[in-house]
């Protein structure tokens, strides 16, 4: 299947334009386009039900065999969700790595064909390769009418970022801003750099995805329970970190700091899966911290993990605007973050002392140490959190994108 597109959807989809008449067929489309699977399951389920609400017949494009942060089951599971939905999906081999050119042109191609296929009235870009390759494919159909929108996830360039980062994207992202009728950001630092800097027609500022705010606070755990089941002890210090294992979510700064830390009722307990298990698994190992740290995987009850934690540490060098720093903060678990862009939209003013800005391990253990002996104000702090995160909610979020596609639905024409 690697490498091609899957048509049986067009089939099932013409037949049913005959079968209704061709009611169908004056229905507007709209293409969501991501690089993997697990950005339009975790970042685009909404956008699906919002566009159908609004009348389109939607399509999705994204690589479903490989660099997706979901396991395979809940790939299938996403798929056949969007079978239900009637949303037809597509196989494009895009590379998460910019730099391989090769599999990167096949997933041009791949796009072109879908591109002749069908007419898209929207097409809706995200991530850095799904809206560089979107955005080039579908600059001819915007001279037809077609919308493009570009969710930027996060731009590589930031303040702090590797020279080779504002010397590779920047220009890029500049450049095909020319090319791209909304430019949706998600956090203020990048709200303004493309603001001041590129030439989108509009560039709107939407703070994320969305937190389940309902589901978290509806969730009620036995914290002890909980505990046992991951033979935490019930007086041990227990930190959490969630996020996919990859050098850009920084797990190996804990376990170093964890290695200034004599405490032996601390447990530390990741959730996630990536290219760097073994690594961060052979560093456990090899520093004797194996009775510390927990690796769990992939995790359907990470808000239940949240409320049986004492802390959550979330050491990224690079966010957007991260979903779960925020339903860390929603579950009012302390938190304490790096000090980056996306980190600092959540966790400002009075707060903000829980942001670090070194990559230092001895200033994290040091910190971590302080949350130990002072864990009751930092729980009472916490509090706060969760009256922050209320405009992060996805009834809030889904209000702002509801309003950008309703914003073309007028100025396109039917197929």
């Amino acid at each position: 299947m690697c490498g091609k597109i899957e048509n049986i959807y067009f089939q099932s989809y013409r037949l049913k334009c005959r079968l209704c008449g061709g009611m169908k067929e004056k229905m507007k489309n709209a293409l969501i386009i991501a690089s993997v699977a697990s950005m339009i399951d975790q970042f685009n389920r909404s956008n699906i039900k919002l566009l159908q609400g609004l009348g389109y017949h939607v399509d999705v494009a994204c690589n479903y065999i490989e660099g997706s942060t979901c396991t395979k089951e809940r790939i299938a599971d996403l798929k056949r969700t969007l079978k239900d939905w009637e949303v037809n999906y597509f196989q494009i081999d895009f590379a998460r790595n910019v730099t391989n050119f090769k599999q990167n042109r096949r997933a041009y191609q791949q796009l072109k064909v879908l591109a002749k296929k069908k007419h898209y009235n929207l097409v809706h870009c995200h991530a850095p390769i799904g809206g560089v390759l979107g955005r080039i494919v579908f600059q001819k159909e915007r001279k037809q009418g077609t919308a493009v929108i570009y969710t930027a996830h996060g731009f590589h360039f930031f303040q702090g970022a590797p020279l080779k980062n504002w010397m590779l994207y920047y220009p890029v992202e500049k450049f095909l801003s020319r090319w791209t009728d909304c430019l949706i950001t998600i956090n203020k630092e990048d709200y303004w750099r493309a603001k001041k800097k590129f030439h989108e027609k509009r560039t709107q500022y939407v703070p994320g995805v969305g937190v389940d705010l309902r589901k978290i606070a509806e969730t009620k755990i036995d914290r002890n329970k909980k505990r046992r089941e991951l033979g935490i002890s019930e007086d041990a210090f227990f930190i959490l970190s969630v996020g996919e294992l990859s050098k850009r979510k920084n797990h190996k700064l804990i376990l170093q700091a964890l290695c200034n830390l004599k405490n032996k009722k601390i447990c530390y307990v990741i959730c996630g899966q990536g290219a760097l298990e073994n690594e961060l698994k052979e560093f456990v190992l090899d520093y004797g911290l194996e009775k510390k740290v927990q690796f769990l995987g992939y995790r359907s009850d990470v808000v239940e993990l949240y409320k049986s934690a004492d802390l959550f540490v979330f050491p990224s060098l690079q966010e957007g605007l991260p979903v779960a720093l925020m339903e860390a903060m929603a579950s009012g678990v302390p938190c304490v973050a790096s000090d980056i862009r996306g980190n600092r939209d959540l966790l400002e003013g009075e707060i903000k002392r829980n942001l670090i800005r070194s990559n230092q391990p001895e200033r994290w253990a040091k910190h971590i140490l302080y949350c130990i002996h002072h864990i009751k104000e930092e729980t009472q702090k916490a509090g706060k959190y969760q009256k922050r995160i209320e405009r992060f909610s996805e009834e809030k979020i889904e209000i702002r994108m509801k309003e950008i596609y309703q914003s073309y639905l007028d100025s396109i024409p039917f197929v």
